[in-house]
């Protein structure tokens, strides 16, 4: 038997408008020219707001239902302009866009799969999450998290790994892996067939990766009771014809194009000023022509059907493009405040540029700033760049971990890392330090961090181990 309860329950919900800045906020200023030209394109009551006269036709010298039908027949012939292209024979074909980065490349391999939009979301996050080399370096659990926190999207690690392992099928192969291990795995099993030499370089990898990344090749005969010496070197050799950046090629093209930073920090009278580039953000503004051609409609005394749906197609048009607008203005104001913040924050090292002047920071430190959400500067900062006198930074260079001294004072995990690097320069290469000796001679300098530690800095500085580095 069926039984009606009524209770009360607490949702938040977005306005279309907070949508839309969401969205605007994560793209940088370079790309904001072609956002800025999409909406242009979708929407005939937005314009750029230029000096010179509309080219549009003025309403007030057309008839009401004529004006709204020009611009309606007019709207519907660009979009077909934009989205077919006609050969001399008369046949008409879609234009096809080349991808040029991985992730573009990734998309595209990702709409041809038959997923459902819960699905599709979650992959376009995972293939969003990649760094250069074609890497997911969060845990599924974060990921899982940062769906929920900055999509909406209510998911879990099962279903995520289930989207995961579809991603990691597409080329190139290797991508969507979480680890070298996990990398050179993919690869291994794409190869198409039964192969005996590809089975035990699966082996290897699978039960001897430390040993193999040591190089300790004794430890994997013994291990894997290998008998045929040749087999063992045709399946190193084989692991070594595998790419274990398989995103770095596609990449490498957009790393080499010229970077345009979003902001520009600069010292003037000892005092920091921050700028916004606004590259190609041009000012926008509503078409006159249909501000004018609204107030004829809602003047208009016979209220038919006609006049109806033009009146309703005006007023969403007009509304949609003042939404834009603000939503652009917006932008502006809230990359400008959280940058300030930043230089702020971090102002010893934007009047220095040295590294060991950073300071521990982390998003929330901006975000209690600038009182705003962790998620809206976690928008902000993905993506975006700063122009110095020194150069040109990511923004997330500048958020770091804290490490505490012996004499207790808060440290940028950078400064360690800067120590490191001077540590092992200054090594006799001969007899190259041990990540416990750099541990003991970092304590000894006031840095009290673990050989792990240690460890993981070094390969995050792309530092080989101690016994590689010998004689380099």
């Amino acid at each position: 038997m069926q039984k009606l309860r009524l209770g009360q329950t607490l949702s938040q919900k977005l306005s279309p408008q907070k949508l839309q800045l969401i969205k605007l906020l994560q793209v940088p200023s370079v790309a904001m020219q072609s956002r800025i030209e999409q909406e242009l394109a979708s929407n005939p009551a937005l314009e750029e707001a230029v000096d010179a006269p509309e080219t549009s036709s003025d309403a007030e010298e057309l008839p009401q239902e004529e004006a709204w039908q020009e611009e309606t027949d007019s709207y519907a012939s660009y979009n077909t302009r934009n989205n077919q292209r006609q050969d001399p024979s008369g046949n008409r074909e879609p234009i096809l866009s080349v991808p040029d980065t991985l992730g573009e490349q990734l998309l595209r391999q990702l709409d041809l799969l038959r997923l459902d939009q819960h699905q599709h979301t979650i992959g376009q996050y995972l293939i969003g999450s990649m760094d250069a080399d074609g890497y997911i370096r969060q845990n599924l659990e974060v990921i899982v998290n940062e769906l929920a926190f900055t999509q909406y999207l209510e998911t879990n690690v099962q279903e995520v790994a289930a989207v995961l392992e579809k991603v990691q099928r597409f080329d190139p192969p290797g991508v969507g892996a979480r680890s070298l291990q996990e990398c050179l795995l993919i690869q291994l099993k794409k190869r198409p067939g039964p192969n005996t030499t590809a089975e035990l370089a699966q082996q290897i990898l699978i039960r001897c990766f430390e040993e193999f990344t040591r190089k300790h090749y004794e430890k994997i005969t013994e291990k894997l009771q290998i008998k045929d010496s040749q087999l063992l070197k045709d399946a190193l050799a084989l692991i070594a014809r595998l790419n274990p950046k398989p995103g770095s090629n596609l990449n490498a093209t957009s790393r080499s194009e010229v970077l345009y930073p979003d902001f520009v920090v600069t010292q003037q009278n000892g005092q920091l000023q921050v700028t916004l580039s606004n590259y190609r953000v041009p000012p926008l503004r509503t078409r006159k022509s249909y501000v004018t051609m609204l107030e004829n409609y809602q003047k208009h005394k016979k209220q038919d059907k006609r006049l109806k749906e033009a009146t309703n197609f005006a007023k969403k048009r007009l509304e949609a493009a003042q939404w834009f607008i603000d939503a652009v203005r917006q932008r502006q104001y809230t990359l400008l405040h959280t940058m300030e913040a930043i230089v702020q924050l971090q102002h010893d090292f934007f009047m220095e540029e040295d590294e060991q002047r950073l300071k521990p920071m982390i998003l929330k430190h901006v975000a209690e700033e600038i009182g705003m959400d962790i998620s809206t500067v976690s928008r902000i900062v993905n993506n975006k760049s700063v122009q110095t006198d020194w150069g040109v930074y990511p923004l997330k260079y500048f958020f770091t971990e804290a490490i505490t001294t012996d004499s207790g004072e808060e440290v940028s995990n950078r400064a360690v890392k800067k120590a490191i690097e001077e540590l092992i320069q200054q090594e006799n290469k001969q007899q190259p330090y041990a990540d416990d000796k750099i541990a003991a001679l970092l304590k000894e300098k006031g840095y009290p961090v673990a050989r792990r530690t240690v460890a993981k800095y070094r390969e995050q500085l792309q530092i080989p181990v101690a016994r590689l580095r010998k004689n380099l």
